[in-house]
Parts: C-alpha cells; sequence; structure tokens
C-alpha cells in the first residue's frame, strides 16, 4: 500500500481551501465581490489596531509623553501664521476635506475607470474610503479629544473629536490606494514614481496643515498617519491576495499547450 501523505503545515493547505472559496464566490457572483468579502474581513484587525491605538494614546497623553509634542508644534505654528498663508493653508487643507477629497477622488477614479476598462479602481477606493471613515469615526467616539482652543485655531472652527484626525487619515488612505492604482496599470515608470511622490506628498502637507491652523493635535495627525498606513496595507494585500489565486486558478484550468513537432 501506497503511504498517505504527510500533512503539510505550512499553510498551503489552508491557501488552497481560502483560494477555492474565492473562486467559488468570484464564479457565483463577481472577483469584485470577493474582494469586498476579503476587505470586509480585514477591516476587523484594523479596527482593532484603532481599539489599541486609542488604548495606548490615552495612556502616552496622560503620561504626558509623545502628547509632549503637541504644545511646542502648536507653539511653532502660532509663531509661522500669517495672513495670507493662513488663506493659502485653509484652501489647501479644504481639498482633503468632507467635499474636496470626495471629488478629486471620484474625478480620478472616473478616470482611471475609463482608460483602463476596469471597475477595480472604484471599488477598491470605495472600499479603502469607508474603511478609513468607519476607522475616524470609531477613534473620535473611543477617545473624544479636545481641539486645540479656538483662540489658537484657524477659523473657520471645527467642532468633532481630536482623535484621529479624519483630514490625514483619510488623505493617506485614498491618495496612497490612487497611487497603488498608477502602480498597478500604468507602464511608464516616471508615472508610477510621480503618483507614489504625489501622495507622499499630499499626504505629508494634508496632515503638517492641520496641526498648522491648530484644527489638530500633533499626535492626532502621527496617528492618524500610522492607521491610514496600517489600513492601506490592509486593502493592498487583499486586493494582491485576490490576483495571486486568480494567476494560480487560470494556470491550472489552462490546457496544456501541444508540443511542436
Amino acid at each position: 500500500m501506497t503511504p498517505e501523505p504527510a500533512q503539510r503545515s505550512d499553510g498551503t493547505g489552508v491557501l488552497d481551501r481560502v483560494g477555492r472559496l474565492l473562486h467559488w464566490i468570484s464564479s457565483a457572483s463577481s472577483p469584485h465581490v470577493a474582494l469586498l468579502l476579503v476587505l470586509a474581513v480585514g477591516l476587523l484587525p484594523a479596527l482593532a489596531l484603532t481599539l489599541a491605538s486609542a488604548e495606548v494614546y490615552e495612556s502616552v497623553t496622560d503620561a504626558d509623553g509623545v502628547a509632549g509634542l503637541d504644545k511646542p508644534a502648536l507653539e511653532l505654528a502660532l509663531q509661522l501664521r500669517s495672513p495670507g498663508v493662513d488663506a493659502a493653508v485653509t484652501g489647501f487643507t479644504n481639498l482633503a476635506g468632507t467635499v474636496g477629497m470626495p471629488v478629486l477622488a471620484g474625478l480620478a477614479v472616473l478616470v482611471m475607470c475609463r482608460l483602463w476598462r476596469s471597475w477595480t479602481p472604484l471599488v477598491l477606493t470605495a472600499a479603502a474610503a469607508a474603511g478609513s471613515l468607519l476607522m475616524t469615526v470609531a477613534g473620535k467616539a473611543l477617545i473624544g479629544r479636545t481641539r486645540p482652543d479656538l483662540a489658537d485655531a484657524v477659523p473657520p472652527y471645527e467642532s468633532s473629536a481630536s482623535f484621529p484626525s479624519g483630514h490625514t487619515l483619510n488623505s493617506i488612505v485614498i491618495a496612497g490606494i490612487l497611487a497603488y492604482l498608477v502602480i498597478l496599470y500604468a507602464r511608464n515608470r516616471a508615472a508610477k514614481v510621480a503618483a507614489v511622490t504625489a501622495a507622499a506628498a499630499f499626504t505629508l502637507a494634508v496632515g503638517l496643515s492641520r496641526v498648522y491652523l491648530g484644527h489638530h493635535w500633533l499626535t492626532d495627525v502621527l496617528v492618524a498617519w500610522t492607521l491610514g498606513a496600517a489600513w492601506l496595507a490592509v486593502v493592498i494585500t487583499a486586493h494582491q491576495l485576490l490576483r495571486l489565486l486568480a494567476g494560480r486558478r487560470a494556470a491550472v484550468q489552462e490546457p496544456p499547450q501541444p508540443r511542436r513537432p
């Protein structure tokens, strides 16, 4: 008798079962539905990271650790302000707000979908934005941190909780996913480098603008960068996993090529 093959403990069997499940979901509905389900599962550790960050954040601020950076950063911003710069920074930060960011992202996604004849940019961007919004709402509800005093802020003033910076978190997620899509579809290396550079510069500028205007503490921005980068990594990893599984499935199902005489 032929001995039974040893059970593999390297996770390949689990990956195969996951692959078969995702393939069945894709066949029964569409690959985009499978992607959304994977992202829904991936949102759980992202929310857990938000909860953990909230706990760590409270401990740190209570101990006046990293929060010791907040007041010096605000004082520096007060020294740098002028009416002209205030107006320019306010206009810029509005690009990452609840109106500006959806409009910019929507236009970019429509162009991508038309150019590349795919709904993937729309699905990925919408899912990434929904996740970052949920993380922002959860963080604000958990901490409820007060923003800097209105006397130290540039109008128009904001009244929601300060932690985390929603502008910063959403900007890193949306700008990051758009840059990822350019890397995925564009063939021009210069375009890929430009997309990554622009996304990084935009995200950095948005975060610093929130501190400059006195709408957020520096630690609100620092944690928002961390949470946004983590969720962005989840979205990209989920998409790459589905691409890998789809490629393996196609390779298995592809009929063997006849040998040339």
